[in-house]
């Protein structure tokens, strides 16, 4: 549809009502429109901001969904940075269309979306705003794209809104998934190709939901053609819980499942696999439906998971750590701190996984209770990470909400506080923070009085902290704050354990497909540049492309070199020097890797890469 003026686009939308526009009449669009006019009763001309809540109204309705937000945050927070250069915000709202999340883009679109209130507490239920992404998606419980003037209200056509319910572990619907745009220059194709990204993301964040609250129970995939559905059960093999993809596969109910229904009911299991369980599925009325699989805890080997014992609130530490010898020191070193407030500095490159690092010492402390509050001094504006940050009172600037707003150090009271990129912190703040630090308390802005906080705080980079403090560019001061326990996570290309974690991401990115050995030798070589972030799009993309389960090669987007050509010399040089190691040591390898101060699989991919012969 064209950009109308207001008088033509209330035209326009009774003539939708009385069906004759010159639009699908069947549309959703369309369908909507009559909604609104004839069950809400809205005037598609009205002006005004959408329908806000204040800091305790949004802290009372986000309550019951904080374990939800906590386990999809870092599948928002990467959602976000994909969208982000297109000037995307995203949102995670309620059943009711309140937003409980956000991220905004860049500071010239994200002022956008402050002016217009599209950030947390708004409402944006079909009811009250009219046709709109969010509040159509969840009154038909199905995705939808809303682009500019299909808005109902006028005032709204700037905009382009493209989102994914989300359903909850028992298929009950629980929210949805928004991003939105206010740039003129994308084209509806462009935000089709967006809503099928938020399509993708919004079912891996079910299975999030579904395996946080089934974490006791073994959980065996269900292939479908929408994507694989998840079936959990118990050490007796009932089926204690079942997603809404695989309800209406398997014909289960709220029933059939409370009744303890037997799971060989709907799966034959072939044990001749260690690492993973396949299994043979099939319907309620025996038609085959294909295969799925079960990946059992690492400690079984039996056919069903043990839930004795104590469980080791360090376990997702050890298993981030894997076989990696640095890593699994460093572990070692958190668990002697134990409940210390000391804080942790990690270092490493961009996508290696700090922000699950991060979350993962929270989860091993006895502040995994409260709130875990994550900032990224990257992403944010710097005019917005001091209002964010420290929050501020009622007043305290222009377009400041009403009741003003607890900054996020506050919010993580008692709980953990995680700054990932801190060297991108502008000193002013820098002086700030250490005040926050030393004080233990926080002035926001506007505030007459200091607010005492109770924080443990994590803070991550890729930079060099100590060289920038040697060189003025970073607070000599608070880094040393920072850095009570510094811990480097290695890149992709430098663990010991490389092969492993390939092993487990493509089985969680990629779970009813299989590597063929092309693909196979070539994720082995390839250097990650991005590291996991990069590996998980990578076989993310690659399960969406192969054929007949099986990923090739070619389904593998692996820039060379990370996009860049090596440099002749230093691979020649490199060469050379392996070559040379490897001969003096008779070609042993572990000793060569030892000299060499490299790992064993590291040596190996280079000689691959090389074309070393010995």
């Amino acid at each position: 549809m064209a950009s109308l003026s207001a008088s033509n686009h209330v035209a326009r939308v009774l003539s939708v009502a009385n069906h004759v526009a010159d639009v699908d009449a069947s549309s959703r669009i369309a369908n909507s429109w009559r909604r609104c006019l004839i069950s809400h009763k809205l005037d598609p001309a009205r002006q005004g901001p959408p329908q806000t809540l204040t800091e305790s109204e949004i802290r009372h309705v986000a309550e019951p969904l904080e374990e939800t937000i906590r386990l999809l945050t870092p599948e928002l927070d990467d959602l976000a940075r994909v969208l982000r250069d297109a000037g995307y915000c995203v949102n995670l709202a309620d059943a009711n269309a309140t937003m409980l999340f956000s991220r905004l883009p860049g500071e010239a679109d994200a002022r956008m979306f402050m002016d217009w209130k599209i950030y947390t507490g708004s409402n944006f239920a079909e009811a009250f705003e009219g046709t709109n992404g969010l509040g159509t998606a969840l009154a038909e419980e199905k995705p939808i794209l809303v682009h500019r003037d299909e808005h109902f209200r006028a005032q709204w056509h700037m905009f382009s809104c493209a989102v994914a319910p989300l359903f909850d572990q028992a298929g009950r619907l629980a929210g949805a998934i928004n991003i939105t745009s206010c740039r003129e220059d994308l084209e509806r194709a462009a935000h089709q190709l967006a809503l099928a990204v938020t399509m993708e993301a919004t079912r891996r964040m079910e299975g999030a939901i579904f395996r946080g609250h089934f974490r006791n129970a073994w959980i065996a995939t269900v292939p479908g053609d929408g994507g694989s559905g998840l079936l959990a059960y118990d050490d007796d093999r009932r089926i204690v819980g079942a997603c809404r993809s695989a309800r209406a596969l398997l014909g289960l109910t709220d029933g059939l499942i409370a009744s303890g229904i037997d799971l060989s009911r709907y799966i034959k299991f072939d044990h001749s696999r260690n690492t993973e369980v396949i299994v043979e599925l099939r319907r309620a009325d025996g038609s085959p439906l294909g295969q799925g699989h079960v990946a059992p805890p690492l400690r079984a080997k039996s056919h069903a998971p043990r839930r004795d014992g104590p469980v080791d609130r360090f376990d997702a530490l050890h298993r981030l750590a894997g076989r990696d010898p640095g890593l699994v020191k460093s572990v070692k070193r958190l668990r002697s701190i134990g409940d210390h407030n000391l804080p942790v500095l990690l270092h490493g490159e961009t996508g290696v996984g700090k922000d699950v690092f991060a979350r993962a010492i929270h989860a091993a402390t006895n502040r995994v209770r409260n709130n875990y509050v994550a900032l990224n001094c990257a992403a944010m504006p710097e005019s917005l990470i001091d209002a964010e940050l420290f929050g501020y009172e009622a007043g305290a600037f222009t377009g400041a909400r009403r009741d003003g707003s607890k900054g996020l150090i506050v919010q993580a009271d008692g709980g953990t506080l995680f700054l990932d990129e801190i060297g991108d912190m502008p000193i002013a703040l820098q002086t700030r923070l250490l005040r926050v630090l030393e004080n233990r308390e926080v002035w926001p802005l506007g505030a007459l009085k200091p607010v005492p906080v109770d924080i443990r705080l994590i803070s991550a980079t890729h930079r060099d902290l100590g060289r920038m403090a040697e060189e003025g560019a970073f607070r000599a001061d608070l880094y040393f704050r920072l850095r009570g326990m510094e811990v480097r996570l290695p890149a992709l290309r430098e663990r010991a354990d490389r092969d492993d974690i390939i092993r487990q991401i493509a089985r969680e990115e990629a779970p009813d497909c299989r590597l063929s050995d092309e693909a196979w030798a070539l994720l082995e070589a390839y250097s990650y540049p991005g590291n996991m972030r990069q590996l998980r799009h990578v076989l993310r993309l690659a399960g969406c492309t192969a054929e007949n389960g099986v990923i090739a090669d070619t389904d593998l987007d692996l820039p060379p070199f990370g996009g860049r050509a090596a440099e002749p010399d230093l691979e020649a040089a490199e060469r050379a020097t392996i070559i040379e190691t490897l001969r003096k040591h008779g070609g042993r390898v572990t000793e060569a890797a030892r000299v060499l101060k490299l790992s064993r699989a590291t040596l190996y991919r280079k000689i691959k890469q090389l074309k070393i012969s010995f």
